[in-house]
């Protein structure tokens, strides 16, 4: 347990549960991370916008999962705004921070700045991925872009792939504080059914699209807490949830009080790229060298920009590809270009 006088509510999520519920959570607010993702970039208000949704809901679910390496949000669609990609990356040690990065794709003169900006990703699909690291089989979930919002796409990914009832209340936007300039702030409240083994199936989905909704997967007492919940969490206010004057615990007695709410050790967060010069690299050894020469630029360099972090390399042409990397027996060549 930690006392509220140990957390910096800045760059955090804060993990809880609802006793009488059964029902867990987190509480997030993002501010300089999530400015450092929208710094490397000088996207349109909507792109922003959505990357700023998209950065706190891997927050959010990135907290939930006992993970090992990574989690990745990746949205496709067929509009101006093609991809959406945001990763998470656990915490290497004990009270280390964990690490979000985000980026965008668009074609900026396809977009239509009066319209809704979920609207203008098109028809395309919202997927969690989740890698926990060497020796293990990467996991994929993937949803139909529906529904209006980023959130909701995720609310229905985990009814439909977890079958676990899963609601968000998001709140993000450019904050002015008195003395301070113009900046992100993003705060938000996730709420989950706690995960049960059932001898049961889920029904058969009964929303639109067939799509699941709580009721073809709760029954009884479990309906009835998790209605009652929402409820509460209806009653939120864009303010409460991105603060910076009403603390998540104050938020959560508040809101939860009657639900015996118990909050468990606030994770940090912070903006984090694992671009390498190795890893480019890497990327570049399943070319041959007729295709490396076609990626040389004019003065005789290979370069290569990190889409995350904006990071800028450059290689030696002679030290890229299979046919540089591997001797003809097999064995690797050591690299001539660091």
């Amino acid at each position: 347990m930690t006392t509220l006088s140990q957390i910096a509510w800045d760059d955090t999520v804060l993990p809880f549960q609802l006793d009488r519920s059964d029902v867990r959570g987190r509480v997030a607010r993002l501010d300089g991370v999530l400015e450092a993702v929208l710094a490397q970039h000088d996207y349109p208000a909507m792109v922003e916008a959505l990357v700023a949704e998209a950065a706190l809901l891997t927050a959010l679910i990135g907290q939930t999962i006992k993970l090992r390496w990574k989690l990745s949000l990746q949205v496709r669609g067929t509009g101006p705004i093609r991809i959406l990609a945001t990763d998470y990356y656990s915490p290497g040690d004990d009270g280390a921070p964990a690490r979000i990065r985000g980026w965008a794709s668009f074609d900026a003169e396809r977009l239509d700045p009066n319209a809704d900006p979920f609207s203008q990703i098109g028809d395309g699909y919202f997927a969690v991925l989740i890698d926990q690291g060497e020796g293990s089989v990467p996991y994929q979930g993937i949803t139909p872009l529906a529904g209006g919002s980023l959130t909701t796409c995720a609310q229905t990914y985990f009814a439909q792939s977890e079958q676990l009832p899963t609601r968000f209340a998001l709140s993000y936007g450019r904050s002015t504080v008195a003395g301070q300039e113009e900046h992100w702030r993003a705060g938000g409240v996730m709420l989950q059914m706690m995960p049960k083994a059932s001898p049961f199936a889920a029904k058969e989905g009964s929303g639109e699209g067939g799509l699941l909704q709580h009721t073809d997967i709760l029954e009884g007492d479990e309906d009835e807490n998790w209605n009652r919940v929402n409820v509460l969490l209806d009653t939120v206010e864009e303010l409460e949830l991105i603060g910076p004057t009403v603390h998540p615990t104050d938020l959560l007695v508040r809101l939860f009080h009657e639900e015996a709410p118990r909050v468990f050790d606030a994770q940090k967060i912070e903006f984090g790229c694992t671009c390498s010069s190795d890893r480019v690299r890497d990327s570049l050894a399943i070319y041959s060298a007729k295709d490396i020469q076609h990626m040389t630029t004019e003065d005789g360099r290979v370069t290569a920009d990190c889409q995350f972090c904006g990071a800028h390399y450059e290689f030696d042409p002679a030290s890229l590809g299979f046919e540089a990397t591997v001797n003809p027996d097999g064995t690797p060549k050591e690299a001539r270009d660091a």
